[in-house]
């Protein structure tokens, strides 16, 4: 997050959607150097990006008609996330300068940030899940321009979570593989992609490769309690 708001900043722009569209590419560049990372940090880099390259794509689509009581939308979340880490960000300086000057008497300014659960990766590596996207998007061609086009149908991450578990309670498995292949625009694989490592992140399904290069499978993850 702190690198999304460096490039904004940098480039003196508010946070706005339109905004993080014009940092896309920039951020992009940065996170391809950045492989000596731990999976966990790379993974939060990755799951920015996904949403960036969501946001564009959105961006460049005619949009349907607002639902009522909608999940709220990809860009609307990230800008609102941002606006709170550059409030956070503030605050912790302004804590840093107040200590600098002796002064340790605190004014509570914000609540404390809500942290959320970190990818756990064990059954696969990120490179492995990169790769199944990179080749889906490699095959899926680029959507037509806007003039040529109806507005399309629109799949949010909610519905492709839902269509994940959904299939893995008739099945118990699901190849990664097959549901990027499924997609029919470059949009539908970045949000298949978001929905798999929130499920991930939400330890709510295990990811698994036997093989190098071999397909990847997901499975619904057996809690303790079940267990029992």
């Amino acid at each position: 997050m702190d690198l999304l708001l460096q490039l904004i900043e940098k480039r003196e722009l508010d946070i706005t959607k339109v905004s993080l569209t014009q940092v896309t590419d920039q951020y992009l560049e940065h996170i391809s150097l950045l492989h000596e990372l731990e999976a966990a940090a790379l993974a939060d880099f990755l799951v920015i990006a996904a949403k960036l390259l969501l946001i564009k794509s959105q961006m460049l689509l005619p949009q349907p008609p607002p639902i009522e009581e909608e999940e709220e939308d990809v860009g609307d979340e990230l800008v609102r996330q941002l606006i709170e880490y550059k409030k956070f960000k503030e605050a912790a300086q302004e804590l840093r300068q107040r200590e600098e000057m002796g002064l340790r008497t605190y004014v509570r300014v914000a609540p404390p940030p809500r942290l959320e659960p970190a990818l756990d990766l064990e059954g696969i590596t990120l490179d492995d899940l990169l790769e199944a996207v990179h080749q889906a998007l490699a095959v899926t061609p680029v959507a037509p321009s806007v003039s040529n086009m109806v507005a399309p149908i629109t799949v949010t991450i909610a519905d492709k979570i839902s269509q994940i578990e959904a299939a893995l309670r008739r099945r118990g498995r699901v190849s990664f593989n097959r549901l990027l292949a499924r997609a029919v625009s470059r949009m539908e694989i970045i949000v298949a992609f978001l929905a798999v490592l929130e499920l991930i992140k939400r330890q709510r399904i295990d990811v698994q490769q036997k093989r190098t290069f071999g397909e990847i499978i997901i499975t619904a993850r057996v809690s303790p309690e079940a267990q029992a």
